[in-house]
């Protein structure tokens, strides 16, 4: 018998607010994630990045390899600058936060189910055979181009292949669709 949970927020929200790094490594900013997770006071959340904080030591890993410090200076009222804190957090970094968060807020509680199921999906990847693991691509691929697709057309696209086509040029790096590095 398969169960099948959906989930609607926060992992819409939290993909949403995913950003990507100069190396390519996903990333969320703890200010931007507070307010997903149903916080709306700095000071609560910072208790709740405090004991990850604690979790993570406890599992014998680097703190700052999963929550950086990227403060910043903003100006205040009156006209001086004053340190805003902020973190640069991984998954695991926003893993251990749900974990750690209050559990009666309904945000909280989701993102736990979310990570459950992230998890438990990984699992099941991981023990596929390698057929298996090209056939849930390529499945995945088809449902994101379906949203892609839907989209376009919200946004006027009429020309699927046209459309189709450029998104290939972009993935090449090259304006005419002649593969990077090859002569004529």
């Amino acid at each position: 018998m398969t169960e099948e949970i959906t989930i609607s927020e926060p992992s819409k929200g939290f993909e949403d607010i995913k950003h990507i790094d100069e190396n390519g490594v996903e990333f969320w900013a703890a200010r931007e994630l507070m307010g997903l997770l149903g916080y709306s006071k700095w000071s609560n959340f910072q208790e709740v990045i405090n004991k990850s904080k604690k979790s993570c030591i406890n599992s014998i890993q680097m703190i700052n390899d999963h929550f950086a410090d990227i403060g910043k200076m903003v100006i205040i009222g009156s006209g001086t600058a004053r340190k805003l804190d902020d973190y640069k957090l991984d998954r695991y970094a926003c893993y251990l936060i749900a974990q750690n968060g209050d559990s009666s807020k309904p945000e909280i509680a989701l993102a736990q189910t979310y990570f459950a199921v992230q998890t438990r999906k990984q699992e099941i990847f991981d023990n596929l055979p390698d057929m298996g693991k090209r056939l849930f691509i390529r499945g995945e691929v088809s449902s994101e181009n379906k949203k892609l697709f839907k989209t376009a057309r919200q946004a006027g696209v009429s020309h699927f292949g046209l459309f189709n086509d450029a998104g290939y040029k972009g993935l090449s790096g090259t304006a005419d669709g002649q593969a990077m590095g090859s002569r004529r």
